[in-house]
C-alpha cells in the first residue's frame, strides 16, 4: 500500500451528550439540532474532499453525522467494530456521586495498565480494541481507497487512535475530543502519523455544547 489518509471524526451532539447521560454502544440515539448543525458545518468546510469511502459504526448517530457526504453519492459502509465501548448497566443514566467515583477509579485503573477492568455488563478497552482490530484490517485491505472518512465515538476514538499509532492503551486519554472534532492521519511507509488533532475550526460559528468525556 502506497498511502492512505484518514479523516477521523467523533459524531455530533445528541441529547444524551447535552444532558450528561451515559451513552455507549447500547444507546442508539439520534443527533439533536446542534448535532445536525455540526454535521452540516463539517460538510460545508470539507465538501471539496471526495472521499473514496465513508465508514461509520453500527449506531445511527455516526451515519447522521456524515449524511451530507452520503447524500451527494458518497459510498459508505457500517462497521459495528467501530461502535462505542459498552458502559453496561450505566448506559442511559446520569452519573451520580457514587458513579463518578467508580468511573474515576476505573479510569485510573486503565491508566495504570489494568485494561481488562469494565463496568458490569460492559466492555473493557481490550475487548473494544479487539473488535476494532478486525474493522481496521478490513479498512486497510481496501487498497484502492486512499482518502477515507471515519465517524465513530469518544472513548472508542481514543482506543482506535492507540491502535492506529501502535500506542499502549493506558495512554489513550492523551487524545482529546468533542462532538464533531476532527483528527487527520496519514499512513505511509507502514505506519500512521497525526497531521491534525482535535480540530474544531469548522464549528467556530456554532454555540458549543457540553463535552462528553467518555
Amino acid at each position: 500500500m502506497k498511502s492512505k489518509k484518514i479523516y477521523l471524526i467523533r459524531h455530533g451532539e445528541t441529547e444524551f451528550n447535552k444532558k450528561g447521560l451515559v451513552q455507549g454502544s447500547g444507546i442508539d440515539s439520534n443527533l439533536n439540532p446542534l448535532g445536525h448543525a455540526q454535521a452540516q458545518a463539517f460538510f460545508a468546510h470539507y465538501e471539496h474532499l471526495r472521499f473514496d469511502k465513508i465508514y461509520v459504526s453500527g449506531l445511527k448517530r455516526t451515519q447522521q453525522s456524515v449524511q451530507p457526504f452520503i447524500d451527494r453519492g458518497g459510498a459508505f459502509e457500517r462497521l459495528p467494530g467501530l461502535n462505542e465501548l459498552s458502559w453496561g448497566i450505566k448506559e442511559g443514566k446520569p452519573l451520580q456521586a457514587d458513579d463518578n467515583m467508580q468511573h474515576y477509579y476505573m479510569l485510573e485503573a486503565w491508566r495504570e495498565g489494568m485494561l481488562d477492568v469494565k463496568v458490569e455488563g460492559g466492555e473493557s478497552p481490550l475487548e473494544v480494541q479487539a473488535r476494532q482490530r478486525v474493522a481496521l484490517a478490513h479498512i486497510m485491505a481496501q487498497t484502492h481507497e486512499e482518502l477515507i472518512l471515519i465517524c465513530m465515538h469518544g472513548r472508542a476514538l481514543r482506543i482506535f487512535l492507540c491502535l492506529l499509532l501502535d500506542l499502549d492503551l493506558k495512554d489513550m486519554d492523551q487524545f482529546e475530543h468533542s462532538n464533531l472534532s476532527l483528527y487527520v492521519l496519514h499512513y505511509q511507509h507502514g505506519s500512521f502519523r497525526i497531521e491534525l488533532a482535535n480540530q474544531l475550526g469548522h464549528l467556530a460559528h456554532l454555540t458549543p455544547g457540553p463535552v462528553q468525556a467518555h
